[in-house]
C-alpha cells in the first residue's frame, strides 16, 4: 500500500494494483522463442502470471498474461525491445493492456 496526498487535507490509501498485459507471439517454430521472450520480461522485472503455447504444423503460438506493476517500465517501454526480439527470433510479438485485449475479443 502507498499513501498519496491528493489534497493537503485529504489522504487516500491506494492499493498496489496489478497491471496486467497480454503478449502474443506467433511465427515459425524454432529453438529459443520462449527463452528469448521470457528473458526480456525478467530483465524488466515483469512477472509471468499465465502462459500458454502450442505448435500447429511448425507454427508457434504463445499467449502470456503478465503483471507489469512491479516494473519501472510501462507498456510502451516494452514495445521496442519485444519487437526487436521478435525480429531476431523470426516471430511477431504483440503487446496489449489486458483491458484492451478483453474488449477486442469479447463475444
Amino acid at each position: 500500500m502507498r499513501l498519496k496526498n491528493i489534497n493537503p487535507k485529504i489522504e487516500v490509501i491506494l492499493l498496489a494494483a496489478k497491471e496486467h498485459v497480454v503478449i502474443t507471439v506467433m511465427g515459425q517454430d524454432r529453438i529459443g522463442i520462449v527463452a528469448g521472450v521470457s528473458k526480456i520480461l525478467a530483465d524488466y522485472k515483469i512477472n509471468i502470471i499465465d502462459i500458454s503455447q502450442t505448435i500447429l504444423q511448425d507454427i508457434f503460438a504463445m499467449i502470456l498474461l503478465v503483471d507489469i506493476s512491479q516494473s519501472q517500465s510501462n507498456l510502451t517501454d516494452l514495445e521496442d525491445p519485444l519487437k526487436t526480439a521478435g525480429e531476431a527470433l523470426g516471430v511477431k510479438i504483440v503487446i496489449q493492456h489486458e483491458d484492451i485485449f478483453r474488449y477486442m475479443h469479447r463475444i
